[in-house]
C-alpha cells in the first residue's frame, strides 16, 4: 500500500472517530435532533421559507410598549392644538427720502421729515392642549406674549379665535378659551409622582405647520431643573422636568405625557447652542401649572403669598455648617422689603429651611411651590437648621407678594471712623483683597443707606472664596459681616477672622452693588499664609 493511501485511511479513521464521539456526547447531553425553529415551522411553509429569512417574533414586553405608545398617541393627539399668534412690532419712525428738489412738495406731509411707519404684524406659533370639554386650553405664557390676536387649530382642522384668559410669566403658563364644546380634554396626571427614567411622549407642532401634531418619545431625564432664561426674575418658580424626548421650537405649550396617557408637564424650553433639539428639553410640571391655571380661570391673575425672604439652594458648606448629614434645604439669604413678619417670627439670615409643615424641602423651587399658592395671612411652620446642629420650628405668617418690587431709598453710607485703616489689604484666609467703603465709594456705587462693610477689590482664582465672592467686574461685592459680627474696615475683617483655622467654614453676609441684593455665603477658609 502506498504512503498516499495510508495517509487517506488514517484521515478517514480520525473523521469517523470524531463523528462517533460527537454522537456519544450528544446522547449524554440529550441535545435536540432538530432546532426549535425547525420544529415550529409547519410542513406547508417549509419549502416557501427555505429561500428566505424568517423574522423573529418581538419580545412580548417590547410589543406591549410599542402598543402602549401607539395607544397613548392616539388618545392624546385629539387634545393637542396648534396655536398661532399675531404680534404688532413696536411703532417705528422712518426718514422720508425724496429726490433732491422735491422737498417743498412734501413739507405739508404729517410728521415730516420723520413719517410714522404702519405697525407690522409678526406671526408666531406654538402648541397647547385642551384641559376642559368646554374649550379651556393650556399653553406657555411666552407663546402668546404680546399677542394682538390668537387662533387655535384643533386636530380635526377646525380653527377658532381664542381669548387669552390670563398668563403668568413667572411660571410660563397661560390659559386660552375658545368657543367650542364637546372637546376631548387631556387627563392631567401627578408630576410629583413622576420618576426619573419613566417613558414619556412629547406632542406638539415643531417647526410650525409643516410638522404639526408630531409625537416624539424619550424618558424623564431629571427633575427640579432651574434654567437661566431671559425672562427669569427672583419671583420665577422654576422646577422643570428634563426630558430627552425631541422638543423643538413650536413644541412650546404642548403636553409631556406618561405611558398612561396623563399630562405630567407643559413643554417649555430647550437647551441648545443651535436653537434646535440637542437632547435636552424642559417642561413645566403639571402640578405647578394646575395651581396657576385654577387662579387664572377664576380670577384672571395669579395671587401669591411669600415668606418675605431671599433664598438660594444650600451648598455642601452650608450643610456641614449646620450639621446636616446630606446637602439639602434652602438657605435664607436676607429679608425682602415685605419680610417684617418673618423677621419678627424669629427667622434669621443663614437659617436653612429643611421642612414646611412637616414636608421636607430639598431645593428652592420646592419651597416656592409650597408657599406661593397659599393665602396671605396663612401661617406655616418652618423647620430650620442652624450652626452646630441646632433645629428650630418657627411659625411664620405669609405676606402678599407686592405687584411691583419696592425700591430702597438711596443715601450715602456713613464713612468709617477715623481709627480704621484706609488702605486695601489682602485676606489670604479668604483669598481676596478688600478696601474700606468710604462715603465717596458709597456714592459712586449708589448704595442704599445702611450698607457698610469692606469692598472686595480682587478675588484670587482658585482661592477659598473664588466661587462665592465676585470682583469689581461683576459687582463689586461688599462684605458686611463675619459670623454675625459687622465689619467696617479691613482691620475689623481681619479681627473677625482671628481664632479661626484653615478648614473652618465661616458665614459671610455680602451685598452686591450691581444686583442691589444681600446674600449669605459660607466659605471654607484656607491658610492665612496662602498667597
Amino acid at each position: 500500500m502506498s504512503a498516499v493511501w495510508r495517509r487517506r485511511l488514517r484521515f478517514t479513521g480520525l473523521v469517523s472517530g470524531g463523528f462517533a464521539a460527537g454522537l456519544f456526547l450528544a446522547g449524554l447531553l440529550d441535545l435536540p435532533v432538530r432546532t426549535s425553529a425547525q420544529q415550529a415551522l409547519p410542513a406547508a411553509q417549509s419549502v416557501a421559507a427555505a429561500g428566505r429569512a424568517v423574522a423573529p417574533a418581538p419580545p412580548a414586553s417590547l410589543e406591549a410598549l410599542s402598543d402602549a405608545f401607539a395607544s397613548v398617541a392616539e388618545h392624546v393627539r385629539p387634545s393637542v392644538v396648534y396655536v398661532k399668534s399675531e404680534r404688532a412690532d413696536s411703532d417705528e419712525s422712518v426718514q422720508l427720502r425724496v429726490p433732491p428738489g422735491f422737498e417743498p412738495f412734501f413739507r405739508g406731509f404729517p410728521g415730516w421729515p420723520n413719517v410714522p411707519q404702519q405697525p407690522r404684524l409678526r406671526e408666531a406659533s406654538g402648541s397647547g392642549f385642551i384641559v376642559s370639554n368646554d374649550g379651556y386650553v393650556l399653553t406657555n405664557a411666552h407663546v402668546v406674549d404680546g399677542a394682538k390676536q390668537v387662533r387655535v387649530r384643533l386636530f380635526d382642522r377646525r380653527e377658532f379665535k381664542a381669548r387669552v384668559v390670563g398668563r403668568d410669566p413667572t411660571t410660563d403658563v397661560a390659559v386660552l378659551k375658545i368657543d367650542a364644546d364637546h372637546l376631548t380634554a387631556a387627563p392631567l396626571g401627578n408630576s410629583d409622582a413622576t420618576r426619573v427614567g419613566e417613558w414619556v411622549l412629547a406632542v406638539g407642532n415643531p417647526l410650525g405647520e409643516s410638522l404639526n401634531f408630531t409625537v416624539t418619545s424619550g424618558i424623564v431625564s431629571a427633575k427640579g431643573r432651574a434654567l437661566n432664561l431671559p425672562n427669569r426674575t427672583d419671583r420665577s418658580i422654576q422646577d422643570f422636568i428634563q426630558t430627552d424626548a425631541a422638543i423643538n421650537p413650536g413644541n412650546s405649550g404642548g403636553p409631556l405625557v406618561n405611558v398612561r396617557g396623563e399630562v405630567i408637564g407643559i413643554n417649555s424650553a430647550i437647551a441648545s447652542e443651535t436653537g434646535f433639539y440637542s437632547g435636552y428639553g424642559f417642561a413645566v410640571p403639571i402640578n405647578l401649572a394646575r395651581h396657576v391655571m385654577d387662579q387664572l380661570i377664576h380670577g384672571g391673575k395669579v395671587h401669591r403669598a411669600a415668606l418675605g425672604v431671599l433664598v438660594r439652594d444650600a451648598t455642601a458648606n452650608d450643610a456641614q455648617y449646620v450639621g446636616l448629614p446630606e446637602i439639602r434645604g434652602v438657605l435664607v439669604q436676607d429679608f425682602a422689603p415685605e419680610g417684617k413678619s418673618a423677621r419678627a417670627a424669629g427667622l434669621q439670615p443663614g437659617d436653612i429651611i429643611i421642612a414646611v409643615d412637616g414636608q421636607p424641602v430639598e431645593y428652592t423651587a420646592q419651597l416656592q411651590q409650597r408657599i406661593a399658592f397659599r393665602k396671605p395671612g396663612d401661617k406655616v411652620k418652618l423647620e430650620v437648621a442652624r450652626k452646630g446642629g441646632v433645629r428650630k420650628t418657627i411659625e411664620v405668617p405669609l405676606q402678599a407678594v407686592p405687584e411691583r418690587a419696592e425700591t430702597v431709598s438711596r443715601a450715602g453710607a456713613s464713612s468709617p471712623s477715623g481709627d480704621e485703616d484706609s488702605a486695601a489689604a489682602p485676606m489670604p484666609a479668604l483669598g481676596v483683597t478688600v478696601a474700606p467703603l468710604d462715603r465717596a465709594a458709597a456714592d459712586q456705587l449708589d448704595l442704599p443707606d445702611g450698607v457698610r462693610g469692606v469692598i472686595v477689590t480682587e478675588v484670587r482664582p482658585g482661592g477659598p472664596a473664588s466661587e462665592s465672592l465676585t470682583d469689581p467686574d461683576n459687582g463689586p461685592d461688599i462684605i458686611r459681616s463675619v459670623e454675625g459680627k459687622e465689619v467696617r474696615s479691613p482691620k475689623e475683617l481681619r479681627e473677625a477672622l482671628n481664632g479661626t483655622k484653615p478648614g473652618d467654614i465661616v458665614t459671610l453676609r455680602v451685598y452686591n452693588a450691581r444686583s442691589k441684593t444681600n446674600r449669605i455665603e459660607r466659605v471654607r477658609l484656607g491658610s492665612s499664609s496662602d498667597q
